[in-house]
């Protein structure tokens, strides 16, 4: 009864976007834009310091601007920075927030060098759901787990994950069939689950399969709740239930895991050791795997379907693309085969630039610091968008435009500075699973793109829900037809 609620819930929401993502007459989405809230400091600079203040506005009052970013996204991300430059600091989920925007701002907290900035706020925002997991770790012990886990993200790993997820994608698209209108979003989402559970955990999708693809979305969407307590009916409540039912299946599972030899994530993280012989507890792998499994199925899904809507956009980019995915014959490619798919590589990195899977990668500084001259005390919730970056006029070629170009050679518009182009995060916490994750996509647009042309109305612009990660609010339709 309690799955088929589920459900039924599931269906809802695909069809009824969230009301941050309502349509709402252009001049009052642009007085809403466009309003101005008194203007203040975050914290008074010591006296003699030189430093200045940071400065910004609490917005609405109680909700701040937490509704603002998740309706505007970038549009507002870009409104803040133009008012108030590269530091400013916002009122946003309970909270005051310092945003960092910009490549030169953006490489004083990611760089880190005098450890001022620590994993505190991603364990404010979503410890509850992801507790432990790598990202949320510090320092010292952040890197001795780090060093453990890239045992299981080797070349030979990677050899092997791309081996069991080719088969799977292969089936998964060709079951699609000719579509008029299918929601690409979620068929795409389903498909990444599809690799999560055959390459993280060697199983196959099925009831189990959907409801730990609910649990993962509840629990990734509570992450931004308003209401942060347990309140029966609430996403925060749901996100608890995710969690909970997300260790079981772990739990349940970690004995046959540590048994066996398999070429799974979960296989190998139970068995991987660092040159030191150091070795996960069964606590630290069900931390991983919970955590791992979210970071890898949402951002795939994301980046897939970004890659796939410009593809639509742009039909010449998706028959260049589509010509050298032919060219490779019709063998399940290897790793060695989609790292010669260099359209797809071009592609992957514009939807990367233009539509970031993880908008903000948030920190706290556990001392009193400095920031372009800007003062920032002890216990900052701090926010590094890598939108701003993505969109500055500086380092960017007419930034606004889907132009893959810029990342090939002689432009490399990408090299413009080393923290230009910050999907993946940067310094110490750079996402373990960048090479991962884009063979994973490189993988399904080649299937795609074997069986299908797809296309979308020649007036249609996506527009993304900004909740949690960026989603399509219509789920993004598009005409599918086979080859």
């Amino acid at each position: 009864m309690v799955f088929q609620l589920e459900k039924v819930n599931e269906a809802i929401r695909r069809r009824v976007p969230p009301l941050t993502s309502l349509p709402l007459p252009r001049s009052v989405d642009r007085r809403i834009l466009e309003k101005r809230w008194p203007v203040t400091e975050l914290a008074p600079p010591p006296p003699g310091s030189g430093l200045k203040p940071v400065l910004g506005d609490a917005g609405a009052p109680l909700i701040g601007h937490s509704l603002d970013f998740m309706r505007y996204g970038p549009t507002f991300a870009l409104r803040r920075f133009q008012l108030f430059g590269p530091v400013s600091w916002a009122y946003s989920l309970g909270q005051r927030m310092v945003t960092l925007g910009g490549p030169e701002a953006t490489s004083i907290a990611l760089i880190n060098k005098d450890k001022a900035f620590s994993q505190g706020g991603w364990r404010a925002l979503i410890d509850t759901f992801f507790h432990r997991g790598l990202m949320l770790l510090d320092f010292d012990e952040h890197m001795s787990h780090r060093r453990i886990m890239q045992q299981a993200f080797t070349r030979q790993r990677l050899t092997g994950y791309v081996d069991q997820m080719g088969p799977t994608l292969r089936e998964g698209v060709g079951s699609w069939g000719e579509q008029d209108r299918p929601r690409l979003y979620w068929l795409l989402k389903q498909l990444t689950l599809d690799v999560a559970t055959r390459v993280f955990m060697d199983q196959r999708s099925g009831q189990d399969a959907d409801r730990i693809n609910r649990a993962f979305v509840d629990s990734v969407r509570a992450a931004t709740a308003i209401v942060r307590y347990p309140v029966p009916g609430t996403r925060w409540a749901a996100g608890v239930h995710g969690r909970k039912l997300l260790e079981r299946y772990f739990a349940d599972n970690i004995d046959r895991a540590r048994r066996s030899e398999g070429d799974d994530l979960f296989s190998a993280l139970c068995h991987a050791r660092s040159e030191d012989g150091e070795r996960f507890g069964d606590d630290d792998v069900i931390n991983h795997m919970i955590f791992l499994m979210m970071a890898a199925h949402d951002t795939s899904t994301i980046t897939s379907t970004a890659a796939a809507y410009y593809l639509a956009k742009h039909p010449e980019w998706q028959e260049r693309a589509r010509a050298e995915s032919l060219a490779l014959g019709d063998d399940v490619p290897d790793i060695e085969a989609l790292e010669r798919l260099e359209t797809l590589d071009l592609v992957i990195k514009e939807s990367l630039r233009l539509v970031a899977p993880v908008p903000s990668m948030v920190r706290t500084t556990v001392r009193d610091t400095e920031v372009l001259g800007h003062y920032l005390p002890a216990g900052t919730m701090v926010g590094i968008s890598p939108l701003l970056n993505h969109y500055s006029t500086e380092h960017w070629t007419n930034p606004f435009d889907f132009d893959p170009e810029r990342f090939a050679e002689p432009r490399r518009e990408d090299k413009s500075h080393r923290f230009a182009w910050v999907p993946f995060g940067g310094g110490a916490h750079k996402c373990i699973g960048l090479h991962f994750g884009t063979l994973e996509v490189k993988a399904l647009l080649h299937e795609m793109l074997r069986g299908y042309t797809w296309t979308v109305p020649q007036n249609y612009e996506v527009r993304w829900d900004h909740v949690s990660l960026p989603v399509p609010v219509d789920g993004l339709p598009v005409r599918l037809r086979r080859r």
